[in-house]
């Protein structure tokens, strides 16, 4: 063969091979956003690149105006925010049965990328707040054909039933419409990266419907879907709900009550079943149109509370596994934190395979160290204040700051997820902040909080971070108002010492180094102290000594 042609053909092999990744780069850009997996973490994956959501949910009723809107969106942005959580209302949508109408959606789609900001649309459908308020006209008007749950004395109450055909094809066909136009409208530009399916389902203020088809359900056999899945999951159940199913024996035929025995924590199984095939339903013909990653949310539970005494039946942390088994086109469950106690709460969602992502939090002076705990503790996918818009003007200052922290350690948290290489810290309590210990890359760590709280009429600072294991004696230290002392993690071994500490800040992926502090401010090589009023980032060496 002549030279000529092994060169054309060499030239023609190295075209083909670059057209080839440009086309392939160009596809992950435009592919639409998805979860994969690293190590033990779960991650949003946007044009390719896995994305870390520094979130903030909107009231209620702000998105229900786009001009009410448009100041916010650059007020938000400058907060450090990279992901709005907006209300998408099914009444707005489809005032008339069948006649769609999206131009307020568009507005607000357009208006987020003005701002560079992503969005995670709350679709007000069937529930919100367990109740069926942002139902259409023609749907709260027409019991017969929209039937509702009844109380024992035979009262409708304002929550949808979900044991209605015509109830779940109705928000079922309004959200297929809905995804079907997201595609049309965004599937480019991924402004819209995640969805949630219904908000905050409930049954309150009983543990179950008492309507004639439910009392009929009630006393029918469980469906052998929930059995089988009980029976192949058995040693991987969560306690909680495994303790239920083994205080009648493991018994796999026979009535709901029969099964899980006569309490109100079985009626509260019984409707999350139905709950749960109802919300699938929804979110499986929105995906035939448009798949993106979608997940449900729960009020949580207040302590001592009985169900029908809170939004029961709900993806509550005791009732994963029969919202799992029911609702397979479900991604993921999450919860919304409104009690002080949130580390429990997330170690509860961040289980049995579940990833944690926050969907909505009380937006208050904690959430900026909340966030970061989140991040470290849990990698979790992201982090999101309720009513965001509203917040004083201290709390916007600790989020922004908090998420400018975020913002510059993503690269290394991303990096990191899934591979143990990182630790979330946060007093278990606000009220008692005791020591803490963690036994982590090697050595045993001492955090202390801030503990102000102990002073009367004083406003509880934020105090809690993470921790990055750069190396085998290297770590990076983020947040605020907390004491980190480090230390063998074994009798017997060398002393530990603090070989230098440094402060700084990442432009760009690069770290940017400030201060070294050898001095007052390790104690002489003691500790490691980040300050009480700041959010901040030291890059920290150890070395051992006898």
């Amino acid at each position: 063969m002549p030279i000529f042609t092994f060169k054309r053909v060499f030239i023609l092999f190295i075209f083909s091979f670059l057209f080839s990744n440009y086309l392939l780069v160009i596809a992950q850009q435009n592919s639409i956003p998805y979860l994969r997996k690293q190590g033990t973490a779960t991650q949003l994956i946007v044009h390719g690149k896995p994305f870390l959501i520094r979130g903030g949910e909107l009231g209620n009723s702000s998105s229900s105006s786009a001009e009410f809107m448009r100041p916010i969106w650059e007020k938000l942005a400058k907060m450090n925010l990279n992901t709005v959580l907006v209300p998408f209302y099914w009444e707005l949508i489809e005032r008339e049965e069948g006649k769609f109408d999206f131009s307020l959606i568009d507005e607000l789609i357009r208006d987020a990328r003005k701002c560079n900001l992503k969005i995670v649309p709350l679709w007000f459908g069937s529930w919100k707040n367990s109740m069926s308020c942002y139902t259409p006209p023609w749907v709260k008007t027409n019991q017969a054909r929209f039937p509702r749950s009844q109380s024992s004395d035979g009262k409708g109450m304002e929550i949808l039933s979900p044991f209605s055909e015509e109830n779940v094809a109705a928000d079922a066909r309004a959200f297929k419409a809905l995804m079907r136009h997201l595609k049309e409208f965004d599937g480019q530009e991924n402004t819209v990266i995640l969805v949630q399916v219904e908000n905050e389902i409930g049954m309150i203020p009983d543990s179950r419907d008492r309507s004639e088809i439910a009392n009929k359900l009630y006393a029918s056999s469980v469906p052998a879907e929930l059995i089988n899945y009980l029976s192949a999951n058995r040693d991987k159940l969560v306690p909680e709900f495994r303790e239920i199913w083994a205080a009648n024996g493991f018994k796999t035929n026979g009535t709901w009550e029969e099964i899980f025995g006569k309490s109100v924590w079985t009626e509260e199984i019984f409707m999350a079943w139905y709950f749960a095939k109802y919300t699938n339903r929804v979110a499986e013909a929105g995906k035939a149109e448009y798949p993106l990653p979608m997940y449900v949310n729960a009020a949580l539970i207040r302590p001592n509370y009985q169900p029908g005494q809170y939004p029961s039946a709900g993806p509550l942390p005791h009732l994963i596994d029969v919202w799992r088994a029911a609702s397979p086109k479900i991604d993921f469950l999450s919860p919304d934190i409104y009690f002080p106690n949130v580390t429990d709460w997330t170690r509860k969602y961040d289980r049995s395979g579940n990833p944690l992502f926050i969907p909505e939090i009380q937006f208050n002076n904690l959430s900026g160290v909340n966030a970061l705990y989140a991040a470290g503790a849990h990698d979790s996918i992201g982090f999101s204040p309720f009513f965001v818009e509203n917040g004083s003007d201290e709390n916007n200052k600790i989020l922004t700051d908090s998420y400018d922290i975020l913002r510059q350690l993503e690269p290394l948290l991303i990096e990191n997820q899934g591979k143990d290489k990182m630790i979330g810290l946060l007093a278990e309590t606000i009220e008692q902040r005791v020591p803490q210990k963690f036994y982590f890359n090697g050595y045993a760590l001492n955090v202390t909080y801030e503990r102000s709280a102990n002073i009367p009429n004083t406003v509880v600072p934020p105090s809690g971070g993470l921790i990055i294991a750069l190396g085998k004696d290297e770590f990076l230290i983020a947040g605020s108002g907390f004491v980190t002392v480090f230390e063998a993690a074994s009798p017997g071994e060398p002393i530990v010492g603090i070989l230098s500490a440094q402060e700084g800040r990442f432009e760009n992926g690069k770290w940017i180094g400030g201060r070294w502090l050898n001095g007052d401010q390790t104690h002489q090589g003691r500790h490691i102290r980040l300050e009480t009023g700041k959010f901040s980032i030291q890059k920290v060496k150890l070395y051992r000594y006898h």
